[in-house]
Protein backbone atom coordinates (compact mmCIF):
# COMPACT_ATOMS: atom_id res chain seq x y z
CA UNK A 1 0.00 0.00 0.00
CA UNK A 2 2.88 2.49 0.69
CA UNK A 3 4.30 2.18 -2.37
CA UNK A 4 0.80 2.37 -4.61
CA UNK A 5 1.12 5.96 -2.38
CA UNK A 6 4.72 6.59 -2.55
CA UNK A 7 4.22 9.08 -5.62
CA UNK A 8 2.70 13.02 -5.98
CA UNK A 9 -0.05 13.02 -7.74
CA UNK A 10 0.98 13.39 -11.31
CA UNK A 11 0.16 12.60 -15.11
CA UNK A 12 1.46 10.14 -17.50
CA UNK A 13 1.66 10.57 -20.59
CA UNK A 14 1.69 7.29 -23.22
CA UNK A 15 2.37 7.14 -26.70
CA UNK A 16 0.45 9.27 -28.87
CA UNK A 17 -1.09 7.79 -32.18
CA UNK A 18 -0.28 10.95 -34.41
CA UNK A 19 -1.34 9.53 -37.90
CA UNK A 20 -4.96 7.02 -38.44
CA UNK A 21 -2.85 3.88 -39.40
CA UNK A 22 0.55 4.57 -36.91
CA UNK A 23 0.89 1.15 -34.36
CA UNK A 24 4.02 2.50 -33.45
CA UNK A 25 6.65 5.08 -33.78
CA UNK A 26 10.46 5.86 -33.19
CA UNK A 27 11.37 8.53 -30.79
CA UNK A 28 13.38 11.39 -32.46
CA UNK A 29 14.90 14.46 -30.19
CA UNK A 30 13.44 15.88 -26.85
CA UNK A 31 12.40 19.31 -26.76
CA UNK A 32 12.46 19.39 -22.98
CA UNK A 33 14.15 18.50 -20.09
CA UNK A 34 13.44 16.96 -16.80
CA UNK A 35 12.35 20.31 -14.63
CA UNK A 36 11.24 22.30 -17.54
CA UNK A 37 8.02 23.96 -17.38
CA UNK A 38 5.36 23.40 -19.96
CA UNK A 39 2.41 24.90 -21.25
CA UNK A 40 -0.68 23.55 -24.33
CA UNK A 41 1.45 23.99 -27.70
CA UNK A 42 4.89 23.22 -26.37
CA UNK A 43 6.53 20.90 -28.46
CA UNK A 44 7.72 17.69 -26.37
CA UNK A 45 9.36 15.49 -28.84
CA UNK A 46 9.73 14.68 -32.74
CA UNK A 47 8.30 11.28 -33.08
CA UNK A 48 8.99 9.47 -36.14
CA UNK A 49 5.49 7.88 -37.31
CA UNK A 50 4.82 5.12 -40.64
CA UNK A 51 4.51 8.49 -42.74
CA UNK A 52 7.03 11.16 -41.59
CA UNK A 53 8.89 13.32 -38.86
CA UNK A 54 6.30 15.01 -37.24
CA UNK A 55 6.31 17.21 -33.32
CA UNK A 56 4.16 16.12 -30.67
CA UNK A 57 2.90 19.06 -28.46
CA UNK A 58 1.57 19.36 -25.06
CA UNK A 59 -1.88 19.74 -24.19
CA UNK A 60 -0.99 20.66 -20.19
CA UNK A 61 0.48 22.90 -18.06
CA UNK A 62 2.99 21.90 -15.42
CA UNK A 63 6.34 20.65 -15.19
CA UNK A 64 8.55 17.50 -16.50
CA UNK A 65 9.27 15.12 -13.60
CA UNK A 66 10.49 12.01 -15.59
CA UNK A 67 11.22 11.19 -19.21
CA UNK A 68 10.57 7.28 -19.53
CA UNK A 69 12.15 6.49 -23.25
CA UNK A 70 15.24 8.08 -24.63
CA UNK A 71 15.76 9.88 -27.80
CA UNK A 72 16.59 7.41 -30.65
CA UNK A 73 14.53 4.20 -28.63
CA UNK A 74 12.59 2.78 -32.03
CA UNK A 75 9.09 0.73 -32.37
CA UNK A 76 7.52 1.90 -29.31
CA UNK A 77 4.26 0.90 -29.68
CA UNK A 78 0.78 3.61 -29.24
CA UNK A 79 -1.17 4.09 -26.18
CA UNK A 80 -3.62 6.63 -24.82
CA UNK A 81 -2.89 10.30 -24.72
CA UNK A 82 -3.30 11.52 -20.73
CA UNK A 83 -3.77 9.18 -18.55
CA UNK A 84 -4.17 10.08 -14.85
CA UNK A 85 -2.37 8.81 -12.06
CA UNK A 86 -3.20 10.86 -8.86
CA UNK A 87 -3.00 9.15 -5.42
CA UNK A 88 -7.19 8.02 -5.93
CA UNK A 89 -6.13 6.61 -9.53
CA UNK A 90 -3.03 4.45 -8.14
CA UNK A 91 -5.30 3.14 -4.89
CA UNK A 92 -8.25 1.83 -6.95
CA UNK A 93 -5.82 0.11 -9.56
CA UNK A 94 -7.52 2.07 -12.66
CA UNK A 95 -3.92 1.82 -14.59
CA UNK A 96 -4.27 -0.43 -17.90
CA UNK A 97 -1.30 -2.92 -18.72
CA UNK A 98 -1.67 -2.36 -22.21
CA UNK A 99 -0.23 1.61 -22.46
CA UNK A 100 3.08 2.70 -23.25
CA UNK A 101 4.02 5.68 -21.31
CA UNK A 102 6.94 8.13 -22.34
CA UNK A 103 6.93 10.64 -20.01
CA UNK A 104 5.55 11.86 -16.78
CA UNK A 105 4.26 15.28 -15.65
CA UNK A 106 3.60 17.38 -12.20
CA UNK A 107 1.82 20.55 -11.16
CA UNK A 108 4.51 21.79 -8.86
CA UNK A 109 8.30 22.13 -9.46
CA UNK A 110 8.58 20.76 -6.04
CA UNK A 111 7.62 17.21 -6.83
CA UNK A 112 10.17 17.03 -9.44
CA UNK A 113 12.81 15.53 -7.20
CA UNK A 114 10.37 12.95 -6.26
CA UNK A 115 10.65 11.02 -9.92
CA UNK A 116 14.19 10.78 -9.98
CA UNK A 117 14.36 7.02 -9.37
CA UNK A 118 10.18 6.23 -11.44
CA UNK A 119 10.80 4.01 -13.90
CA UNK A 120 8.09 2.53 -16.98
CA UNK A 121 7.15 -0.19 -13.87
CA UNK A 122 6.33 2.55 -11.37
CA UNK A 123 3.20 3.88 -13.98
CA UNK A 124 1.65 0.87 -13.08
CA UNK A 125 1.06 -0.17 -16.96
CA UNK A 126 3.62 -2.74 -17.33
CA UNK A 127 4.64 -1.32 -20.96
CA UNK A 128 8.39 -2.26 -20.54
CA UNK A 129 9.20 -4.17 -23.46
CA UNK A 130 8.49 -8.42 -22.63
CA UNK A 131 11.50 -10.14 -23.05
CA UNK A 132 11.86 -12.88 -25.29
CA UNK A 133 9.97 -15.76 -24.87
CA UNK A 134 12.21 -19.05 -23.61
CA UNK A 135 12.51 -21.50 -25.91
CA UNK A 136 10.36 -24.63 -25.98
CA UNK A 137 11.76 -27.78 -24.49
CA UNK A 138 13.24 -29.83 -27.54
CA UNK A 139 10.66 -32.74 -27.21
CA UNK A 140 12.66 -35.78 -26.08
CA UNK A 141 13.96 -37.99 -29.07
CA UNK A 142 11.57 -41.61 -29.14
CA UNK A 143 12.91 -44.77 -28.64
CA UNK A 144 13.52 -46.00 -32.02
CA UNK A 145 12.55 -49.82 -30.45
CA UNK A 146 9.35 -48.22 -29.88
CA UNK A 147 8.21 -47.10 -33.69
CA UNK A 148 8.06 -49.50 -36.73
CA UNK A 149 11.10 -48.31 -38.39
CA UNK A 150 9.83 -47.11 -41.77
CA UNK A 151 10.98 -47.84 -45.24
CA UNK A 152 13.39 -46.06 -47.19
CA UNK A 153 12.20 -44.94 -50.21
CA UNK A 154 14.05 -46.31 -53.26
CA UNK A 155 16.74 -44.18 -54.56
CA UNK A 156 15.03 -44.22 -58.52
CA UNK A 157 12.07 -43.12 -57.15
CA UNK A 158 14.09 -40.23 -55.39
CA UNK A 159 15.69 -39.34 -58.41
CA UNK A 160 12.70 -39.12 -60.56
CA UNK A 161 10.76 -36.98 -57.72
CA UNK A 162 12.83 -33.65 -58.46
CA UNK A 163 12.49 -33.62 -62.38
CA UNK A 164 8.61 -34.12 -62.09
CA UNK A 165 7.95 -31.43 -60.51
CA UNK A 166 10.03 -29.30 -62.36
CA UNK A 167 8.13 -29.95 -65.31
CA UNK A 168 4.97 -29.20 -62.66
CA UNK A 169 6.34 -25.64 -62.89
CA UNK A 170 7.14 -24.86 -65.87
CA UNK A 171 4.54 -22.19 -67.21
CA UNK A 172 3.41 -23.40 -71.12
CA UNK A 173 0.27 -23.03 -72.79
CA UNK A 174 -2.16 -25.28 -72.74
CA UNK A 175 -1.46 -26.35 -76.44
CA UNK A 176 2.08 -25.94 -76.36
CA UNK A 177 2.43 -28.87 -73.45
CA UNK A 178 0.06 -31.31 -75.95
CA UNK A 179 2.33 -30.55 -78.92
CA UNK A 180 5.35 -31.50 -76.65
CA UNK A 181 3.88 -34.47 -75.14
CA UNK A 182 2.75 -35.65 -79.02
CA UNK A 183 6.61 -34.99 -79.82
CA UNK A 184 8.11 -36.60 -76.84
CA UNK A 185 9.94 -33.18 -75.68
CA UNK A 186 10.67 -32.07 -72.09
CA UNK A 187 9.49 -28.57 -71.11
CA UNK A 188 12.57 -28.18 -69.09
CA UNK A 189 14.65 -28.23 -72.86
CA UNK A 190 12.54 -25.54 -74.08
CA UNK A 191 13.21 -21.93 -74.04
CA UNK A 192 10.44 -19.48 -73.69
CA UNK A 193 9.42 -16.37 -75.59
CA UNK A 194 6.19 -15.83 -74.20
CA UNK A 195 5.44 -12.81 -71.53
CA UNK A 196 6.08 -13.85 -68.23
CA UNK A 197 8.71 -16.67 -69.21
CA UNK A 198 5.70 -18.67 -70.47
CA UNK A 199 6.30 -21.88 -72.95
CA UNK A 200 4.10 -21.45 -76.49
CA UNK A 201 3.27 -23.44 -79.38
CA UNK A 202 5.51 -22.04 -81.63
CA UNK A 203 8.41 -22.72 -78.87
CA UNK A 204 7.44 -25.72 -79.33
CA UNK A 205 7.72 -26.40 -83.23
CA UNK A 206 11.11 -24.83 -83.13
CA UNK A 207 12.31 -26.60 -80.84
CA UNK A 208 15.67 -28.74 -81.77
CA UNK A 209 17.53 -30.64 -79.72
CA UNK A 210 20.54 -28.68 -80.35
CA UNK A 211 18.81 -25.61 -78.77
CA UNK A 212 17.89 -27.32 -75.46
CA UNK A 213 18.70 -25.26 -72.59
CA UNK A 214 21.41 -26.22 -70.68
CA UNK A 215 20.96 -27.78 -67.59
CA UNK A 216 22.80 -27.55 -64.32
CA UNK A 217 25.57 -29.92 -63.32
CA UNK A 218 25.17 -31.71 -60.07
CA UNK A 219 27.84 -31.30 -58.27
CA UNK A 220 30.55 -33.78 -58.17
CA UNK A 221 30.46 -36.12 -55.14
CA UNK A 222 33.04 -35.14 -52.53
CA UNK A 223 33.32 -31.84 -53.90
CA UNK A 224 34.05 -28.57 -51.52
CA UNK A 225 31.46 -26.60 -50.33
CA UNK A 226 31.73 -23.14 -51.54
CA UNK A 227 33.24 -20.44 -49.82
CA UNK A 228 31.01 -18.69 -46.81
CA UNK A 229 31.10 -14.95 -48.03
CA UNK A 230 34.16 -12.88 -46.64
CA UNK A 231 33.36 -10.55 -43.76
CA UNK A 232 31.95 -6.70 -44.82
CA UNK A 233 30.93 -8.24 -48.24
CA UNK A 234 27.16 -6.44 -47.39
CA UNK A 235 25.85 -4.08 -44.94
CA UNK A 236 22.59 -4.33 -43.46
CA UNK A 237 20.31 -1.01 -43.75
CA UNK A 238 18.18 -0.46 -40.82
CA UNK A 239 14.12 0.28 -42.39
CA UNK A 240 12.64 3.52 -41.63
CA UNK A 241 8.48 2.99 -40.19
CA UNK A 242 8.29 4.46 -43.34
CA UNK A 243 9.41 1.86 -45.52
CA UNK A 244 7.94 -0.83 -43.79
CA UNK A 245 5.10 0.76 -44.01
CA UNK A 246 5.17 0.71 -48.28
CA UNK A 247 6.61 -2.64 -48.05
CA UNK A 248 3.08 -3.78 -46.02
CA UNK A 249 0.72 -1.29 -48.25
CA UNK A 250 2.14 -2.55 -51.62
CA UNK A 251 1.83 -6.77 -50.62
CA UNK A 252 -1.60 -5.82 -49.33
CA UNK A 253 -2.62 -4.24 -52.12
CA UNK A 254 -1.17 -6.48 -54.33
CA UNK A 255 -3.17 -9.39 -52.70
CA UNK A 256 -6.57 -7.74 -52.38
CA UNK A 257 -6.59 -5.26 -55.22
CA UNK A 258 -7.56 -6.67 -58.83
CA UNK A 259 -5.15 -5.20 -61.32
CA UNK A 260 -5.05 -4.61 -64.45
CA UNK A 261 -2.32 -2.38 -66.77
CA UNK A 262 -2.69 -0.41 -69.65
CA UNK A 263 -0.42 1.17 -71.94
CA UNK A 264 -1.37 4.02 -74.19
CA UNK A 265 0.92 7.04 -76.38
CA UNK A 266 0.63 10.19 -75.76
CA UNK A 267 1.19 13.17 -78.21
CA UNK A 268 2.75 15.56 -76.28
CA UNK A 269 3.73 17.83 -78.69
CA UNK A 270 1.26 20.97 -78.04
CA UNK A 271 1.68 20.15 -74.45
CA UNK A 272 5.48 20.82 -74.98
CA UNK A 273 5.10 23.84 -76.98
CA UNK A 274 2.47 25.39 -74.50
CA UNK A 275 4.08 24.72 -71.45
CA UNK A 276 7.53 26.38 -73.06
CA UNK A 277 5.34 29.54 -74.37
CA UNK A 278 4.17 29.61 -70.26
CA UNK A 279 7.30 28.92 -69.24
CA UNK A 280 9.14 31.98 -70.89
CA UNK A 281 5.83 34.47 -69.97
CA UNK A 282 5.93 33.39 -66.26
CA UNK A 283 8.96 36.32 -64.92
CA UNK A 284 10.52 33.38 -62.92
CA UNK A 285 6.82 33.80 -60.49
CA UNK A 286 6.81 29.84 -61.78
CA UNK A 287 8.15 27.18 -63.82
CA UNK A 288 5.94 24.46 -65.13
CA UNK A 289 6.23 20.81 -65.40
CA UNK A 290 5.11 18.06 -67.80
CA UNK A 291 3.93 16.69 -64.90
CA UNK A 292 1.79 19.58 -63.65
CA UNK A 293 0.04 19.44 -66.72
CA UNK A 294 -0.41 15.51 -66.23
CA UNK A 295 -2.01 16.38 -62.64
CA UNK A 296 -4.24 18.97 -63.79
CA UNK A 297 -5.56 16.58 -66.96
CA UNK A 298 -6.12 13.85 -64.56
CA UNK A 299 -7.98 15.52 -61.97
CA UNK A 300 -10.03 17.26 -64.80
CA UNK A 301 -10.91 13.42 -65.86
CA UNK A 302 -11.54 12.87 -62.70
CA UNK A 303 -14.82 15.34 -63.05
CA UNK A 304 -15.98 13.88 -66.46
CA UNK A 305 -15.90 10.09 -65.13
CA UNK A 306 -17.32 10.91 -61.49
CA UNK A 307 -17.29 6.98 -61.04
CA UNK A 308 -13.48 6.85 -61.06
CA UNK A 309 -13.55 9.36 -58.69
CA UNK A 310 -14.56 6.84 -56.14
CA UNK A 311 -12.86 4.59 -53.32
CA UNK A 312 -14.59 0.91 -52.18
CA UNK A 313 -14.98 0.97 -48.73
CA UNK A 314 -16.37 -2.77 -47.81
CA UNK A 315 -20.16 -1.71 -47.26
CA UNK A 316 -20.17 1.03 -49.35
CA UNK A 317 -18.40 3.10 -52.34
CA UNK A 318 -17.16 6.61 -51.27
CA UNK A 319 -17.78 8.98 -54.27
CA UNK A 320 -15.64 12.00 -53.77
CA UNK A 321 -16.50 15.79 -54.69
CA UNK A 322 -13.35 17.27 -55.22
CA UNK A 323 -10.57 15.61 -57.34
CA UNK A 324 -7.42 14.79 -55.27
CA UNK A 325 -4.32 13.83 -57.11
CA UNK A 326 -1.11 12.83 -55.59
CA UNK A 327 2.41 13.03 -56.65
CA UNK A 328 5.44 10.81 -55.78
CA UNK A 329 8.22 12.14 -53.88
CA UNK A 330 11.48 10.12 -53.31
CA UNK A 331 12.80 11.01 -49.85
CA UNK A 332 15.59 9.90 -47.56
CA UNK A 333 13.01 7.65 -45.96
CA UNK A 334 11.28 6.02 -48.34
CA UNK A 335 8.25 7.23 -51.15
CA UNK A 336 5.52 9.26 -50.22
CA UNK A 337 2.51 10.65 -52.10
CA UNK A 338 1.40 14.13 -50.94
CA UNK A 339 -2.01 15.33 -52.18
CA UNK A 340 -2.54 18.18 -54.83
CA UNK A 341 -6.32 19.01 -53.34
CA UNK A 342 -9.02 19.80 -55.40
CA UNK A 343 -6.77 20.15 -58.26
CA UNK A 344 -9.51 20.71 -61.06
CA UNK A 345 -10.12 24.40 -59.30
CA UNK A 346 -6.89 25.34 -59.66
CA UNK A 347 -4.53 27.06 -62.42
CA UNK A 348 -1.18 24.94 -63.95
CA UNK A 349 0.61 27.84 -61.23
CA UNK A 350 -0.85 27.28 -58.35
CA UNK A 351 -0.52 23.34 -59.00
CA UNK A 352 3.28 23.49 -59.81
CA UNK A 353 4.22 25.86 -56.48
CA UNK A 354 1.92 23.45 -54.55
CA UNK A 355 3.89 20.54 -55.79
CA UNK A 356 7.51 22.20 -54.95
CA UNK A 357 6.57 22.94 -51.54
CA UNK A 358 4.74 19.49 -50.75
CA UNK A 359 7.89 17.77 -52.24
CA UNK A 360 10.20 20.09 -50.29
CA UNK A 361 8.38 19.45 -47.16
CA UNK A 362 7.82 15.45 -47.94
CA UNK A 363 11.81 15.61 -47.74
CA UNK A 364 12.10 17.36 -44.33
CA UNK A 365 9.49 14.66 -42.81
CA UNK A 366 7.31 17.78 -42.07
CA UNK A 367 4.24 17.08 -44.28
CA UNK A 368 0.83 17.04 -42.09
CA UNK A 369 -1.26 13.37 -42.01
CA UNK A 370 -3.69 15.18 -44.11
CA UNK A 371 -1.68 16.18 -46.77
CA UNK A 372 -0.26 12.51 -47.64
CA UNK A 373 -3.52 10.38 -46.84
CA UNK A 374 -7.14 10.20 -48.47
CA UNK A 375 -6.34 10.70 -52.16
CA UNK A 376 -8.24 8.84 -54.46
CA UNK A 377 -5.88 8.23 -58.26
CA UNK A 378 -2.04 8.50 -58.10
Amino acid sequence: MSLLLAWPSHKVVDMPALSPTMTQGNIGTWQKKVGDSIAPGDVLVEIETDKALMDFECQDEGYIAKILVESGTKDVSIGSVGISFGVVQMFLGVATTTLHPIVVFVDEQSDVAAFADFTVNDAGVGAAPAAPAAAKEEPKAEDPKAQPSEKKPEANQAASAPATASSDRVKASPVAKKVANERGISLDQITATGPGGRILKSDVESFTPSAAKPQPVAAAAGSKPAAAPAVGAYTDIPLSNMRKTIASRLSESNQIIPHYYLTVEVEMDKILKLREVLNKSSNDKYKLSVNDFVIKASALALKQVPEANSAWQGEFIRQYNNADVCVAVTTPAGLITPIVGAAEQKGLATISNQVKNLATRARDGKLLPHEYQGYVIR
